[in-house]
């Protein structure tokens, strides 16, 4: 019996659709991120591109557990002296929740040219409202 590996065009990738509400951040992340890679499907070849689309809505209320909204913080490096940047949890909830998550699964991706193919894949917007209606997602229950 042979193995089965995937090739580039021949599997079909659909599209899900996840709502963030009231979702605990990181086991919503686990979730994503392996859909994004394929791991949740039995054709899963680690150096090839099996995932599934996944869109996020309501970004905005995510919940983290514990004290991490208040303490939990994001950092950023502008490549120039003093140049590192510190920013609150709650601040980027604020302004751009869609990056909550973006890191959050991004994290879990793996980290070479293929963990960036597969985060194109992940659509997030702070509403309920999204312009992905004619891909025709499925609802994916976290």
């Amino acid at each position: 019996m042979k193995s089965f590996l995937a090739k580039k065009g021949e599997i079909e990738q659909k599209w899900l659709l996840v709502d963030a509400a009231d979702q605990v951040l990181g086991r919503m992340a686990v979730k994503i991120a392996r859909s994004l890679m394929g791991k949740t499907k039995p054709s899963y070849t680690p150096y090839t591109d099996v995932g599934d689309f996944v869109i996020v809505i309501n970004a905005e209320k995510v919940k983290v557990t514990g004290k991490k909204a208040e303490s939990k913080e994001y950092d950023h490096f502008t490549l120039h002296p003093g140049g590192h940047k510190y920013v609150s949890y709650a601040e980027t909830l604020a302004k751009t929740p869609e990056k909550i998550i973006m890191h959050a699964v991004g994290c879990m991706m793996p980290k070479n040219k293929l963990g960036k193919q597969m985060m194109k894949k992940l659509k997030v917007y702070r509403g309920a409202e999204h312009e992905h209606q004619a891909q025709k997602p499925q609802k994916f229950e976290i």
